[in-house]
């Protein structure tokens, strides 16, 4: 039995709201078991396929805010490049993200040790222009990010017993 609960009524209203909605309710509903912070211990709680949903997340909001330059600056880089991430999304059918993650993992090995130092905002918003490669892979995460959002949306509704329980009320 998972301990991540979703009543029944919140999950349908996401459903109809559309992909975003739907799978934004599962990422609340596990943030809200790990009391909103996914750390080392938290993790442990979790099953493989509600930390990859948390990755995807995290991902997500971070290159739709401010590409990979932001999300390796705010410290998201070793999450998603250096553990399954990629090989996860694979196995719930996104080849097309995963072959888009080995893409920025290659960058990332480059230039994370810059990226990652702190710095002003200036010198934040100077690593862009640094790094141009890095736009390209901002400009395809855009472009199929409501294909892949589908996508996750498809493969959570197909697994729902790996991310929820869902009670009746």
């Amino acid at each position: 039995m998972n301990e991540v609960k979703i009543k029944n009524s919140v999950l349908e209203q996401a459903a109809h709201e559309g992909m975003d909605a739907f799978v934004g309710v599962f990422v609340k509903a596990i943030y809200d078991h790990i009391g909103g912070s996914l750390t080392l211990e938290t993790m442990s709680r979790l099953n493989a396929d509600q930390i990859t949903l948390l990755a995807w997340d995290i991902l997500h909001q971070e290159v739709m805010d401010g590409g990979y330059v932001q999300l390796i600056h705010n410290g998201y880089g070793p999450f998603i490049f250096k553990n399954p991430f990629a090989k996860a999304v694979r196995e719930w059918g996104l080849d097309d993200l995963c072959r888009h993650i080995h893409k920025a993992n290659k960058l990332y090995n480059v230039h994370h040790e810059e990226i990652e130092q702190d710095c002003t905002d200036d010198e934040f918003m100077a690593l862009f222009e640094r790094m141009p490669k890095f736009d390209d892979l901002d400009d395809e995460f855009v472009d199929k990010e409501e294909t892949w959002t589908a996508q996750i949306a498809h493969y959570v509704d197909d697994n729902i017993e790996n991310f929820a329980d869902i009670t009746k009320e």
